[in-house]
């Protein structure tokens, strides 16, 4: 039997020691005798050295030169192409802030297994992360709440069957050579956020099975938090945030409902701007909603 060849995808900026936790566990995975990978890292012009202490310490990790202003779906598309001049069987998107349980590749490998199995096709699988603190789910795939508008919930993953979501966090993302040679890679209309959501949502649309994996496949810290300014911050200041694409991504949010849920758009455009120019009022409207 051949193996299964992976590509495993990163890119990272200026946090060194979390680097070489995520790497270190990837390279100490369980029961590969099926599966071999290559690791494609990004290092965007890190200020800590990231880039050559990686290659130190794991002189056997495709280590590629950012420019400083990738940010994470710039750096992940730089990796990704790199790793298309080559025949890999799949590419496993991974956040290099993610601890990776010892048998989470030979896990998401099943899911594929099951995938070609009995929907007969390859396709995207989600590896869902516990928050280290808490130990709750802090990312994976989600649910749709309805098929208008993007509000959606984190798929609390079964323990022994794959199920079907509606989009995902590409934290832990086994995306398969079909999908990518149907439907491409990430999107160069985002820049730090969205991009996962929008190629999930982009093979679904398309047929490709998007299955939350059984169990969990490793730790990663939920850093999700509020996504607003408050009344604190000057005007100005609220408006920057609002339009920085690595904070509310103005432009870049409405492209993605435009494109995905265009019946949402008027009211996305709404609660974007309450958000910027009102926030104590959208700070109640919020609490009633809890």
């Amino acid at each position: 039997m051949m193996k299964l060849k992976i590509a495993v995808l990163l890119t990272c900026y200026n946090r060194v020691s979390k680097t070489i936790n995520c790497l270190s566990s990837v390279y100490k995975q369980e029961n590969l005798q099926d599966i071999k990978f290559d690791v494609f890292l990004v290092d965007d012009n890190s200020k800590d050295n990231t880039g050559n202490t990686i290659q130190n310490l794991f002189p056997e990790v495709k280590v590629l030169n950012g420019t400083g202003s990738l940010f994470w779906v710039g750096g992940m598309r730089m990796a990704w192409t790199a790793a298309l001049q080559n025949n890999y069987d799949g590419y496993l998107l991974l956040n290099d802030d993610v601890l990776l349980y010892p048998t989470a590749i030979n896990n998401l490998v099943k899911t594929h297994n099951f995938s070609v199995l009995n929907y007969m096709k390859e396709g995207i699988y989600i590896g869902s992360t516990t928050d280290p603190v808490t130990n709750k789910i802090s990312y994976g795939g989600r649910k749709l709440k309805n098929k208008l508008s993007d509000h959606s919930t984190l798929t609390i993953p079964d323990q022994i069957l794959p199920v079907e979501c509606d989009l995902a966090h590409a934290n832990i993302l086994l995306v398969m050579k079909n999908v990518t040679a149907k439907i491409g890679i990430l999107s160069d209309k985002f820049t730090q956020r969205l991009a996962d959501y929008d190629y999930t949502l982009k093979a679904k649309k398309s047929g490709f099975p998007l299955l939350v994996s059984p169990g969990f496949y490793g730790q990663c810290a939920d850093d999700h938090g509020r996504n607003w300014l408050s009344s604190t911050k000057t005007l100005k200041e609220r408006v920057s945030y609002l339009k920085d694409p690595r904070h509310l991504a103005y432009h870049e949010y409405l492209y993605f409902i435009k494109t995905h849920f265009p019946i949402y758009l008027p009211a996305i455009f709404s609660k974007l701007w309450i958000k910027t120019l009102f926030p104590a009022i959208w700070d109640k409207l919020k609490m009633k909603t809890l």
